[in-house]
């Protein structure tokens, strides 16, 4: 599996606030409407379709309160992958985060995604950190 990581970004919130919105996936609906098509989400999973592609989703496989929340694609998603987001609160309202992707590329794929995951990953990181800090 190839592993990319994002940079570590400071949000001013709570360990604990930022996990509780991160581990439910029904926080998200606000988030992605108008983004995704046929979206549904309970706690621990969500399904939708991107830009006619067919139905997709991602699961919740572990969570260690207040620190770590571990998704991966369902059934559906063509390739095997994890994202893992990292929580440790340096101080009241100052937490660094992190977020890991592990994938399994072949060769033509890590050339075709590879960039696109080290970049994706770091834009993920700062807009979760954009949003939190907005509120």
């Amino acid at each position: 599996m190839e592993t990319y990581e994002s940079k570590v970004v400071a949000i001013s919130k709570r360990a604990e606030d930022i996990y509780k919105i991160l581990s439910d996936f029904r926080n998200f609906t606000p988030l992605v409407e108008g983004k995704v098509d046929n979206w549904q989400a309970d706690e621990t999973s969500c399904s939708f379709s991107y830009q006619g592609m067919g139905p997709m989703g991602l699961k919740l496989v572990e969570k260690e309160e207040f620190t770590t929340i571990k998704l991966t694609g369902d059934e559906r998603v063509p390739l095997q992958f994890f994202l893992w987001v990292q929580l440790k609160e340096a101080a009241a309202y100052d937490t660094r985060m992190k977020i890991t992707i592990k994938a399994e590329l072949n060769m033509m794929m890590k050339m075709m995604l590879g960039k696109k995951l080290e970049e994706g990953v770091n834009a993920l990181a700062e807009g979760i950190a954009k949003a939190f800090n907005a509120i």
